[in-house]
């Protein structure tokens, strides 16, 4: 039986989740509270400085503890003024000498509970920010010599700081040229591109001007527990919200995902089902300007205001009402708003849920489960409820239908999934294999546990596969691993990212407080898993038994990136028996599967986007010539435009291939109702690597089928599903 509540993931939150309008309410005191910008530690920041710092150097809690002293405030230093200005785009050298006065102090600072230098620090890049802006808007008022060669080095993380305010003018003027640019590129005139980038940096510095003291408090206490691992973390109160609403899949609003546009909070996408969706009074591209409580509290105008405190404002337990001054999405700014009033209701984001589908491979029907991520309702789990929220309970309901549906065999689509519960990982597989180990692991001081599935049965006994590319993490990694030491299933895609370590949260509220007062959540490294084979995940991650072109490598993305990893090392084995031994399968599959891709045009071009990705990566520059530019674009176009011409004479659906060409234009600049169409039309896309997932799959199964001296060397008799041999 798993003895933990542990969670085990990446590092990345959904931005959707983060701004979306569910959740606990907020009045407009609570806001105003929070003040208007302001950079001052207040008391209950330094008394929760002191319960991290209690927690972080406490090797009773931490895997691997590190004393507060100055080193260890060298390193704060670094990746504070690292989260602020990791681009090197806004302090210069004279900034940095002056912040080295602090440099060996920030241990001192947070065990007395004197933050004030870390806030001057953040005051200063804001400060910083709204100087370059002003002259970035400067440079706008003349146009650019785009005949000119000179190049814009867009990835700056290895570049020095500016030694002067005119080297850094410079950094800017390239920057803004590469912005202008592309705009003209895409078409645009030149009244166009000044009216559209001086519009996007003012609002870059008014959003980094609304950052408070709570956004300056965050950030250096992320400074101090990311010196810890990569993955020890500070959440704000208002973060751990967010993040406990991504692990329940289950929370109380209106069900609307918001983003700030120009001066306005959004409408990005409705829930299915929810109360916004339920009300048929709110769409995509709405713009809420105005927020009122119940039937008739105060109308509250929320133009101009950060969106985490317009959602604040929305948000609301079940059950009670929330107005809202809408304009439509085909309105004008000076139109008449629109009161729509919303009753809060349970809202469940089955849109990030496990999902289901069928794909057909001749003659075979291979069924996909797609997991985004390990999701667990902890909270519903601790009461003892049997129906609580569960990725495990999720898929084993999806089996039974795919069963029902007659599938030959089933591929787990683990893509893009940071992780989430371990104990979900464990029980998952539980759903695959009959009893056994799942995965082990070494807690503080050394002692090693083994996490194992004690239910006998299984879900699906038949054929399996996996997919799995390089942000595939943690509880990904720990199921992966289970199915390929256990010869349960293959592995197919890229090598995952490499995460061995398993967090859990500390919930700093439990401490003695006032009641009104939130500290927040510290998810720190408590341990370390290990396979059931005593090996480790630990920055070599899952390799594929099947490997697809890798899209970012270890050197670019994933744990061996970070610079204060744990190392891997390996344990004793954990006895387990094998299902099979699917290695006698491999030589066949790989050449049925080349064989099959070189024939494959979706397949080739997946490729052919990878490898100039990660060409234009290595890069890090980009010429400012025109016609230098005008020439790729142009390349780009050609190839686009010869895509299409070959889907249509093949019968494929037809996929312009947008993000092949630039339109200039910042995320937050295009219109959210167009922008939510292509994510729909992207979600129902070609998709080469599932469907060549779900052939080889069925090529196993082929094989198997029609080779029984195979099926008995991969498969030992007593362990046969009937599926797979047939």
């Amino acid at each position: 039986m798993v003895k933990y509540k542990l969670i085990a993931l990446s590092a990345a939150l959904p931005l959707a989740l983060a701004f979306s309008a569910t959740g606990s309410p907020a009045s407009e005191a609570d806001i105003a509270r929070a003040g208007p910008p302001g950079l001052t530690p207040s008391a209950e920041q330094a008394a929760a400085a002191r319960m991290v710092y209690g927690i972080l150097s406490d090797s009773r809690y931490v895997y691997r503890s590190k004393p507060l002293n100055d080193e260890l405030s060298a390193d704060i230093h670094r990746r504070y003024l690292d989260s602020l200005d990791g681009q090197k785009l806004f302090f210069t050298r004279a900034d940095i000498n002056r912040f080295d006065a602090q440099r060996l102090q920030h241990d001192d600072a947070i065990k007395s509970q004197q933050l004030a230098p870390a806030f001057d620090i953040f005051a200063t890049y804001q400060r910083r920010v709204a100087e370059r802006v002003a002259y970035a808007r400067s440079l706008l008022r003349q146009p650019f010599d785009f005949a000119k060669d000179e190049t814009w080095l867009y990835d700056r993380e290895d570049a020095t700081w500016a030694a002067s305010d005119s080297d850094l003018n410079d950094a800017w003027r390239k920057y803004v040229k590469n912005d202008a640019l592309r705009l003209k590129l895409a078409g645009r005139s030149q009244a166009e591109i000044r009216k559209t980038l001086d519009k996007r940096y003012a609002g870059m510095a008014e959003r980094v001007g609304e950052l408070r003291a709570d956004d300056a408090f965050e950030t250096f206490m992320n400074a101090y527990a990311g010196s810890i691992d990569p993955h020890t973390s500070y959440m704000s109160p208002r973060s751990a919200e967010n993040f406990n609403m991504s692990m329940r899949l289950s929370l109380e609003g209106i069900g609307a995902v918001l983003q700030r546009q120009d001066e306005f909070v959004v409408v990005r996408t409705i829930v299915p089902g929810g109360p916004a969706a339920n009300s048929g009074k709110v769409n995509v591209g709405d713009r809420v300007i105005a927020v009122g409580q119940g039937d008739t509290g105060p109308m509250t105008d929320v133009v101009g205001w950060r969106i985490d405190d317009t959602v604040a404002l929305i948000r609301g337990k079940k059950g009670t009402r929330v107005r809202l001054d809408i304009l439509p999405a085909e309105s004008g700014v000076d139109a008449k708003p629109r009161l729509v009033v919303i009753e809060r209701d349970k809202v469940k984001l089955e849109q990030q849920a496990a999902q289901k589908r069928i794909i057909d491979v001749d003659d075979r029907r291979i069924g996909v489960v797609e997991l985004p991520t390990f999701y667990l309702d902890f909270d519903a789990r601790r009461r003892g409820d049997k129906d609580a929220r569960s990725a495990t309970a999720d898929v084993a309901r999806l089996l039974r239908e795919l069963r029902a549906e007659q599938v030959d065999g089933v591929v787990i689509d683990l893509r893009d999934n940071g992780g989430g519960s371990l104990l979900e990982a464990v029980e998952l597989t539980g759903l695959f294999i009959d009893t056994g180990p799942v995965v082990q692991v070494r807690e503080t001081g050394g002692r090693v546990s083994v996490e194992a599935d004690d239910q006998s049965g299984v879900a699906w006994d038949g054929p399996l596969a996996v997919l799995v590319n390089r942000a595939s993490a943690s509880a990904s990694e720990i199921f992966a691993a289970a199915i390929q030491d256990y010869g349960r299933g293959l592995i197919i895609g890229e090598p995952t990212f490499g995460k061995g370590t398993v967090q859990s949260l500390i919930d700093l509220d439990r401490f003695p407080r006032k009641d009104d007062v939130r500290f927040g959540q510290v998810k720190l490294t408590v341990a370390q898993f290990f396979r059931v084979d005593g090996g480790t995940t630990q920055h070599a991650g899952v390799v594929p038994d099947l490997q697809f072109p890798v899209s970012l490598d270890a050197s670019e993305y994933g744990e061996s990136t970070y610079d204060n990893a744990l190392p891997a090392t390996r344990i004793a084995m954990a006895p387990h028996g094998n299902v099979g031994n699917l290695a006698a399968l491999t030589p066949q599959l790989v050449a049925n599967h080349e064989a099959r891709v070189a024939k494959d045009r979706e397949f080739q071009w997946w490729s052919d986007d990878v490898a100039r990705f990660r060409s234009e990566r290595e890069k890090k520059q980009v010429s400012l010539n025109e016609a230098v530019r005008r020439a790729e674009r142009d390349r780009l176009e050609a190839e686009r435009k010869q895509r299409r011409a070959e889907r249509i004479a093949a019968g494929l659906e037809v996929d312009e291939d947008a993000a092949l060409v630039d339109d200039g234009l910042a995320y937050n600049e295009r219109s959210v109702v167009e922008q939510a169409a292509e994510e729909e039309a992207a979600k129902n896309g070609p998709d080469p690597l599932l469907r060549e997932s779900a052939a080889i799959l069925a090529d196993a199964l082929d094989l198997l089928s029609a080779d029984r001296q195979l099926t008995a060397q991969v498969l030992p008799v007593t362990r046969q599903p009937t599926v797979w041999a047939e």
